[in-house]
């Protein structure tokens, strides 16, 4: 009898519970958001996130294989993909709703002291800019695919309307605003440049 307690407790402290606490999580993720701004992603390196975190290597490796596959899972804490597309019953409305959306996306602090460090690695390493692009850019295309397929649909749009350039025209001047000029977004902002984006659309 005095074995089997014995083994009891020699299964479970494995099974690591401790080691793979969300506050650990967190803290690396934290680690990652500081590292990359003091250090950027080419430079940036499992020993240091780890060092900031107050960690060991392991702690990170056992969560994340690589830096790479780190830093995309921050970017997927904030990416759209999994968001229903808008269906406010107008292409104005839908156009609206996804500015919103993406203008709260921007907001989050990893926007600003990730992707645009993370876009200058993509433009050197196909393999970042392969992940890159499933991460951040699938979810907002699926989006403009379908705001524009029901704006087909009631006769708003022309079938030769490009979902691409919809996410141009919506997300670009955004992005500039928040993420590179890094100004906040005046009250009516999101209404003209809803209104700007139909009208560009419209006109082909």
């Amino acid at each position: 009898m005095t074995s089997e307690p014995a083994a009891s407790p020699a299964r479970r402290t494995p099974a690591g519970a401790a080691v793979l606490r969300e506050d650990v999580t967190e803290a690396i993720r934290a680690a990652v958001v500081d590292e990359l701004a003091a250090v950027g992603f080419a430079r940036m390196s499992i020993e240091g996130i780890a060092r900031r975190a107050g960690v060991g290597k392991t702690a990170v490796y056992r969560r994340w294989k690589s830096k790479l596959h780190l830093v995309l899972d921050l970017v997927g804490a904030f990416a759209v993909d999994g968001l229903p597309v808008p269906a406010t019953g107008s292409l104005h409305g839908d156009v609206r709703a996804l500015l919103e959306v993406m203008s709260h996306v921007l907001r989050h602090p990893v926007a600003s002291a990730v992707i645009p460090d993370l876009l200058v690695e993509a433009a050197r390493n196909p393999e970042i800019a392969d992940a890159v692009r499933g991460a951040i850019l699938d979810g907002q295309r699926r989006l403009a695919e379908g705001i524009v397929s029901e704006a087909v649909a009631r006769g708003e749009l022309p079938e030769s309307t490009s979902p691409d350039r919809a996410l141009d025209l919506a997300i670009g001047p955004l992005y500039w605003r928040q993420v590179v000029v890094r100004e906040p977004v005046p009250a009516g902002y999101l209404d003209e440049l809803a209104r700007s984006v139909v009208a560009g659309l419209r006109a082909g």
